[in-house]
C-alpha cells in the first residue's frame, strides 16, 4: 500500500479523536485515583465498583489504543464512582 491510497481523516475526524484521548487519559486517571483512595486494587473488586466484568473493567483501565465509545464507557464509570464528569 502506497501512502497515496492510504485514506486520510478528515481534520473534523482527527480533532475529535484527539479530544476523545485527552478525555480517556483523564477519565482513566480520576478513576484510577479514585479507586486508590477507596482502597480498591483487586480486578474483581474493580469490576464490581465498576459494574462490569472485571477484565473488561481492566482493558477500559489499560487499553493504550483508541477504539470508538471508550469515553462514554468510562464517563458511565465516573458517574458510577459518584465522580463528576
Amino acid at each position: 500500500m502506497t501512502s497515496q491510497s492510504k485514506t486520510k481523516l478528515a481534520s473534523s475526524d482527527r480533532q475529535r479523536r484527539f479530544n476523545d484521548r485527552v478525555a480517556c487519559i483523564r477519565l482513566r486517571m480520576a478513576i484510577g485515583q479514585a479507586l486508590d483512595d477507596r482502597g480498591i486494587t483487586t480486578l474483581a473488586a474493580i469490576g464490581e465498583a465498576l459494574g462490569m466484568p472485571a477484565a473488561e473493567a481492566n482493558g477500559l483501565l489499560t487499553r493504550r489504543q483508541w477504539r470508538e465509545g471508550d469515553v462514554a464507557a468510562l464517563q458511565a464509570a465516573a458517574a458510577r464512582l459518584g465522580l463528576s464528569v
